[in-house]
């Protein structure tokens, strides 16, 4: 299901699963994971995006190898805080993701996420060939962090 109100989330949530972040891009989609106490989140992996039930399938791999109870999306709004073009596809891939397993989905407001991450990684004079190749998890690990931020660290009972 995907929940209205993000704070419902860890009522959805048994304790001691993870949950996964995912910054859905149209070539890859980067993920983060957080710890079983969904206090912080670490950059995990990048999926290179082919067709849909290839990217579903591995995926849903990582959610079962990790015990993963939820999802944490970020949601691609216009700087006015409206949908867009790409807000409607981030949506689809969410309700996608739902018809092949249902668990709790967050879409977390990630405007300007690509880009901190890439000023930090700027600001640390990391290369640009290394920036390319870690950015959508880093940018996953952004979004999932503050959302756990916004939970306070107390999802779990």
């Amino acid at each position: 299901m995907i929940l209205g109100n993000p704070a419902e989330l860890p009522d959805h949530l048994p304790a001691g699963l993870r949950l996964l972040g995912l910054d859905v891009g149209t070539k890859t989609i980067g993920l983060a994971l957080s710890d079983t106490r969904r206090v912080s989140a670490t950059p995990f992996e990048t999926i290179r995006r082919r067709r849909f039930s290839e990217d579903a399938a591995r995926l849903l791999t990582l959610i079962d190898a990790h015990a993963v109870g939820g999802l944490v999306i970020g949601l691609p709004l216009a700087l006015s805080g409206g949908d867009s073009p790409r807000t409607q596809s981030v949506r689809q891939f969410a309700r996608n993701v739902l018809a092949r397993r249902d668990l709790p989905i967050v879409l977390w407001d990630e405007r300007l996420s690509t880009a901190a991450v890439t000023r930090e990684m700027i600001a640390h004079e990391m290369s640009r060939a290394r920036r390319a190749a870690i950015v959508d998890r880093v940018a996953a690990a952004y979004i999932l962090q503050g959302f756990l931020d916004f939970l306070g660290g107390s999802a779990e009972p």
